[in-house]
């Protein structure tokens, strides 16, 4: 029983120090004159994250970039076809209702 003790004690000052007493916290608006550190630019912090994200990208190779391309162009096709029979199809039938 002593380890489970031990380790319940371990686990319990870990969730402790892994959360910060609010309490404790002074929000930079109450502080007491103090000087505050100078805030990061933003618009280099946000150029830094992005170019950390595109690190992270992965790209197509340029045989892949070929054959969806490829499938893109095939599709788009078919359903010009598609579309284009349709519409042959339903004027032919509209002339012949409306001309009886």
């Amino acid at each position: 029983m002593a380890k489970e003790e031990l380790k319940s004690e371990k686990v319990s000052k870990k969730e402790a120090s892994a959360k910060p007493d609010k309490k404790k916290e002074k929000s930079p608006a109450k502080s007491s004159g103090k000087s505050q550190k100078k805030q990061p630019n933003k618009v280099a912090k946000y150029f830094k994250d992005l170019k950390s994200e595109f690190k992270k990208v992965v790209w197509p190779t340029k045989k892949q970039v070929i054959n969806n391309t490829m499938v893109v162009l095939v599709t788009i096709l078919l359903i010009g076809v598609f579309v284009g029979l349709f519409d042959t199809l339903a004027g032919w039938l509209l002339k012949l209702v409306l001309n009886k």
